[in-house]
């Protein structure tokens, strides 16, 4: 894609709708103004991985690949380029995204895929042979299973740049709902209280089934715990005779 440009001085102020940018190579800089609506609308059809030709007002033209965008967060509109220069038939090193397509067995069954890596390093043969996208079939995953860099397949010519051994995608397990979440924690929780003697296994079987809430039983083994027993104890106001009491006789 073409971007027409206007060469600039360092520091020099720029006429409204237009941004400054500046494209690297080998220790070369050049500077020079883009239309700001322009470079949006190309940059957000192209990105990073897109190769635009640069064509400066009365000069050159050249190849760059955009390097950093600086944005303006309240307007959310570009304020700064940063290019770099590429030379046509040399390997280029870019990052490039990763799709998924299919739907995976795992996520049928409940689980979830997850893209781990989102952006891929490869080294294109050249800037006209950079893929826009890599995209991973996930149908055959399922849960537990993943994708390393090592098992994408590329584009003709591509390489990977990073290390193969990677996890790009993941197939997770399913995700817990509140009520799964709450009720394995109470679960812990009430064989936490059983190995420590505090509950009985009656009392946590009545709170698992949901026949009586934890709160409730601990109230009630605690006040078994706390009552005391009542003993028959005779004492000295009983009735009727005891050892050693002088019984009066006839004599």
């Amino acid at each position: 894609m073409e971007l027409r440009a206007t060469p600039r001085k360092s520091q020099e102020k720029l006429a409204e709708g237009l941004i400054p940018a500046v494209a690297y190579h080998k220790g070369q800089n050049v500077s020079f103004a883009l239309d700001r609506k322009t470079f949006d609308r190309a940059f957000r059809q192209q990105g990073t991985t897109g190769l635009f030709d640069i064509t400066l007002e009365g000069g050159e033209t050249f190849p760059a690949l955009v390097k950093t965008v600086q944005m303006d967060k309240r307007r959310r509109a570009p304020i700064h380029v940063d290019f770099y220069m590429v030379t046509y038939g040399e390997p280029v090193e870019v990052s490039v995204p990763v799709h998924t397509t299919g739907k995976a067995q795992g996520e049928v069954m409940g689980g979830l895929v997850d893209t781990v890596v989102h952006n891929l390093n490869v080294i294109a043969p050249g800037p006209r042979r950079i893929p826009q996208e890599v995209t991973v079939d996930v149908t055959r995953l399922n849960i537990g299973d993943h994708v390393t860099a090592g098992q994408i397949k590329l584009p003709e010519g591509v390489k990977l740049a990073g290390d193969a051994d990677q996890v790009i995608i993941s197939v997770l397990q399913p995700r817990l709902t509140a009520e799964e979440a709450e009720a394995e924690q109470q679960a812990a929780q009430v064989a936490g209280l059983v190995a420590a003697g505090e509950l009985s296994e009656e009392a946590a079987a009545a709170v698992l089934e949901g026949e009586a809430s934890l709160d409730e039983v601990k109230a009630v083994e605690g006040a078994e715990n706390t009552s005391e027993p009542t003993d028959n104890v005779s004492t000295g106001d009983s009735a009727g005779p005891s050892e050693g009491t002088s019984q009066s006789s006839g004599q």
